[in-house]
């Protein structure tokens, strides 16, 4: 993943987990994770747990769900 990607990404993350659910869609399978976001091209994938968001994946869209 290039550089600039990871950046954006933790930038993004930061920010998104001061409220995760207000940025987070509800996944439909549950076996890979309970919530997604989407940042650009990428999405993470992750549960939350006791207040904390455990991120599980990060991928491209067209590779994560795979």
């Amino acid at each position: 993943m290039p550089a600039s990607v990871q950046t954006r990404l933790k930038e993004k993350l930061l920010r998104y987990a001061q409220n995760p659910l207000r940025y987070a869609v509800k996944l439909s399978d549950s076996r890979i994770g309970g919530y997604r976001f989407r940042i650009g091209d990428y999405r993470v994938i992750f549960e939350i747990e006791h207040g904390t968001l455990i991120v599980l994946a990060v991928g491209h869209r067209k590779e994560i769900y795979r």
